[in-house]
């Protein structure tokens, strides 16, 4: 129930709560009579808070208020109970410590990694939605993902990643280490954005295996795991073709997306890869290019299917090859885009296309 203010603001009204079942998932929860039952039931004292607008006065019978001031983030209660209520609460531990830098006082601690395994219960649109968060609200997200590694749960919930956190660890570039301060480069508001920063240096494979398994619509899968597995941009020694060929296979219209992606990695780590100014004249060149209007998609060939079928050939899956032959022979000289030289091209390789 929303209640309106005479000075406009809306106030969310709800009635007094208190669980009386859990099965580590979902409470079932009765009516309470009291505001102090009510806080009781909150999984940490910062959110046991109450305040009396009429009294002007705050209610806080767990020592939240100091909890906050000391920077301590601690259960309500029995650890082990409250965690065992809801585990998702284990991650949102994560993302309140994260988020406001705050220290997890060590009864909680040790009763959050004790019940790490119990996550693996949870529905992956809780644990996608608990990353999320993370990624979008976070000033420094990597507080709190070192904490999912930390405590274990990047093993249970993301075992792809964690296996790229232990592995190689001679080696110059700590590659977990790097993913972090890539993800930490990137603002507040970009959860996808920062989403595929966290699986960029995975296979794509496994990209589009953790995507899928959090539930993340077609649409969103197939975005974000574009934008992980991208090539990187051209350097400033690569020539129009070798540019036009990769805004071609990244789609045009994903261009300032990876800029960004690869310019957060180069702030991460300028030693390894481009510097930070590299990347940028690096996406100026490919912007210039991109509104030179040069064909850089099928759509974009000055030929389509019924000129093919004009030219006498038959509807059929060969279509899409010759149309992929059309593509690349303008991605090479884009001054051939013209009807009569491609169906000239054609005309000339009908034989290929026949075999």
């Amino acid at each position: 129930v929303g209640v309106l203010a005479r000075d406009g603001t809306l106030f969310e009204v709800t009635t007094f709560r208190k669980d009386i079942e859990t099965d580590g998932r979902h409470a079932v929860v009765t009516f309470a009579d009291t505001i102090e039952e009510d806080l009781a039931r909150r999984d940490f004292t910062i959110n046991a808070l109450a305040w009396h607008p009429i009294e002007q006065k705050l209610l806080d019978p767990f020592g939240g208020l100091k909890d906050l001031e000391a920077g301590v983030l601690k259960t309500v209660g029995v650890p082990e109970k409250r965690f065992a209520e809801d585990y998702l609460r284990i991650l949102r531990a994560f993302r309140f410590a994260g988020r406001f830098d705050l220290r997890i006082d060590e009864a909680s601690w040790k009763a959050l990694c004790d019940g790490t395994e119990h996550l693996r219960g949870l529905s992956c649109e809780r644990v996608r939605d608990e990353l999320l968060k993370a990624l979008d609200q976070h000033r420094i997200p990597s507080r709190t993902l070192s904490l999912y590694a930390k405590a274990g749960a990047l093993g249970v919930l993301y075992p792809e990643l964690d296996e790229l956190r232990t592995a190689d660890h001679s080696i110059a570039l700590n590659r977990w280490e790097f993913t972090l301060a890539s993800i930490d480069e990137l603002p507040p508001g970009n959860a996808f954005l920062r989403l595929a920063q966290f699986l960029h240096l995975l296979d794509p494979k496994k990209v589009v295996g953790i995507l899928v398994r959090l539930r993340f619509s077609n649409a969103q899968t197939d975005e974000t795991s574009q934008q992980a597995s991208a090539s990187a941009l051209p350097g400033l020694d690569a020539d129009d073709e070798a540019i036009r060929r990769w805004l071609s296979s990244n789609s045009p219209e994903r261009l300032n997306a990876l800029a960004r992606l690869e310019l957060a990695r180069a702030r991460a780590h300028p030693s390894v890869i481009k510097t930070p100014s590299e990347v940028v004249d690096s996406w100026r060149r490919a912007r210039l290019i991109r509104a030179t209007g040069v064909p850089l998609s099928i759509s974009d060939l000055a030929i389509g299917g019924n000129d093919l079928i004009r030219i006498g050939l038959r509807p059929g899956p060969n279509f899409s090859r010759i149309l992929e032959d059309l593509l690349d022979f303008v991605l090479t000289d884009p001054t051939q885009n013209e009807r009569g030289v491609l169906r000239a091209h054609v005309e000339a390789r009908l034989g290929a296309y026949e075999e």
